[in-house]
């Protein structure tokens, strides 16, 4: 093995130098060799590479070794260097990268986010804490609570800074930056580069190194891909056949929605194949339990929405399955760059129905190839199955979820209907319930019961012209007046 391909060759210290022989590596990987040079010179960078590349690891070494080579007194609450990140996974799996790779160093490190008791938190930032990975939302409660000091900050890393903006942190990134010293080094990450994410680099890195290992919204060689056309309805039954018939021990499902992959996890362990789900909703001691038995092998399924899934580092993942298509593109490639890790093979599986056709090909149009379509000849169809119910459009992408493709009526002269649904009655004295009409008779109407101060009004002046145009109007034979039947109470 050639001295200038190995982790010896990028002049790190002794001390992380045995880390990482200690977790198995000797040769360093492309964003790795070239990122780590230029962190240690000291300069800002800017690197882009798909994930599973080893990113992690080229930014937290260079940071150890610089580090290292300043040794300043432990100030609490005072970290001296800032690792945001966008998920809390993402924020767990990168601390965990900082303790495997310096374990022999005598730096302190913590990660903290949202969804957990402050209290641990606010405790250990009254100790040392040299570098601090965090989520945005949480840091910034910690500065508000004035627990957390930024003003010692030396290093600053924004990882996966894609997925930063596509979550709607922008604002929170700058109020972070505004709180940080002037001097400083910065680094930013991201699996894609587009004009806000150059836009962002821009205001942020000065006279940057750039390190870019992968073209943009490629995906992995490494990977291989195939797409299975079947129904909607069919999809579970597939990917439980596909599970069993191949002995598969490891498999990475993402569905679009919460729901969506609380009912699959559902369905495959009605199957007899554990399953978790983990997503927004989820508490955070479920989503950590899950995932550590999914990488323990002990949880064969794991069914994950985008958001949760992103940034997870599973070693040698065999299997992802695409359940339903992204609406994006660009996050079909963030999925599937879950297997083919560091050099790894693994397949990529998609169910796709009639309806995704035009997301597939968006995306075959995005990756500049077309996946190549597979059948089951083994796979047969149960019978008997429940007609499926009818399924709104599907937004494409840059399209509003909710919007109308017609202007409403006048709601004043004619009621709402729904799809499928006959129209609701006006609300005269005879739809509404008996002890509303006791209390306030309408137009005329005689009361069946002795009558009440009358109550205030609900509703501006707009609602009781509404109700009074609904009363003018000819009431539907379905709805004549009947005889009020007094309730007892």
């Amino acid at each position: 093995m050639s001295q200038e391909n190995t982790f010896a060759s990028l002049n790190l210290a002794a001390p992380l130098l045995r880390a990482i022989t200690d977790a198995g590596y000797t040769i360093p990987t492309p964003v790795q060799a070239q990122a780590i040079p230029l962190v240690l010179s000291g300069g800002d960078l800017l690197a882009g590479a798909q994930t599973g590349t080893g990113k992690t690891a080229g930014f937290t070494l260079p940071i150890l070794h610089r580090l290292s080579e300043k040794i300043v007194a432990p100030a609490a609450g005072r970290p001296r260097c800032l690792i945001l990140t966008p998920t809390r996974e993402l924020a767990a799996q990168v601390e965990e990268s900082v303790q495997t790779y310096g374990k022999y160093m005598p730096f302190k490190s913590m990660v903290m986010f949202g969804g957990v008791n402050v209290n641990p938190q606010i405790k250990a930032l009254r100790g040392q804490v040299d570098i601090l990975v965090a989520t945005p939302g949480r840091l910034l409660d910690h500065v508000g609570q004035k627990t957390l000091d930024l003003s010692a900050v030396e290093i600053f890393v924004l990882d996966e800074a894609d997925r930063m903006l596509d979550m709607g942190f922008i604002r929170d990134i700058r109020k972070i930056l505004a709180l940080l010293p002037k001097q400083r080094q910065n680094l930013l990450f991201s699996a894609t580069f587009s004009d806000e994410i150059k836009t962002l680099a821009d205001g942020l890195l000065h006279n940057p190194g750039f390190v870019e290992v992968a073209r943009r919204n490629t995906t992995s060689e490494l990977v291989s891909q195939s797409v299975h056309m079947v129904p909607q309805k069919l999809k579970s039954h597939l990917l439980a056949h596909l599970i069993k018939h191949n002995d598969w021990k490891q498999v990475l499902v993402f569905t679009r929605t919460k729901h969506g992959a609380n009912r699959l996890a559902e369905k495959l362990g009605a199957d007899g194949i554990p399953s978790a789900a983990i997503h927004g909703n989820k508490s955070q001691s479920a989503r950590t339990k899950a995932l550590a038995e999914f990488k323990a092998g002990t949880l064969p399924v794991l069914v994950a929405t985008d958001i949760a899934a992103r940034g997870l580092d599973i070693d040698m993942l065999p299997h992802v399955v695409n359940f339903e298509l992204p609406n994006v593109p660009e996050d079909y490639v963030h999925r599937i760059g879950r297997t083919g890790r560091a050099g790894s093979n693994g397949a990529a599986i998609s169910l796709v129905d009639n309806e995704e056709a035009l997301h597939l090909k968006n995306i075959e149009r995005l990756i500049k190839m077309q996946i190549p379509r597979v059948s089951i000849d083994s796979f047969v169809a149960p019978t008997n199955l429940p007609p499926e119910a009818p399924r709104p459009p599907r937004p494409q992408h840059g399209q509003k979820r909710h919007s109308n493709t017609t202007a409403a009526p006048n709601r004043g002269q004619q009621p709402r209907t729904g799809q499928g649904q006959k129209p609701r009655p006006p609300r005269d004295a005879q739809s509404r319930p008996a002890q509303a009409r006791d209390q306030q008779p309408r137009n005329g109407q005689q009361a069946t019961a002795k009558p009440r101060p009358a109550a205030k009004p609900e509703g501006d002046q707009k609602h009781l012209s509404e109700a009074a145009r609904h009363q003018a109007m000819p009431q539907p034979a379905l709805f004549s007046p009947r005889p009020a039947v007094r309730r007892g109470r």
